[in-house]
């Protein structure tokens, strides 16, 4: 389940469908990433094809990523079987 956003527009997606603060464009692919995020209890649950689910280094060591669309990415790490820390960010 997720349980903390780092990205305020993020949230407001998720909460209740609004795309202010984030690219239209991302929303629907952002909705059904975040749907099975909200479902998946470990990084695994979001190895979906094509999603290119990765391990992230450095600063954001600890956290994971799947692709939304360029540069575009989906983060988030897991504490016990939680979503914690979402967030949409172009890190490259």
């Amino acid at each position: 389940m997720i349980k903390s956003f780092k990205h305020a527009g993020l949230e407001k997606l998720f909460r209740d469908g609004s795309k202010a603060g984030i690219n239209p464009a991302h929303a629907e692919k952002l909705k059904n990433q975040m749907a099975i995020l909200n479902r998946a209890t470990n990084p695994s649950g979001m190895n979906v094809p094509g999603w290119n689910l990765h391990r992230l280094h450095k600063e954001l060591a600890g956290h994971w990523a799947v692709k939304v669309s360029g540069n575009w990415r989906l983060t988030f790490r897991f504490e016990g079987q939680d979503a914690i820390l979402v967030d949409y960010q172009d890190y490259h």
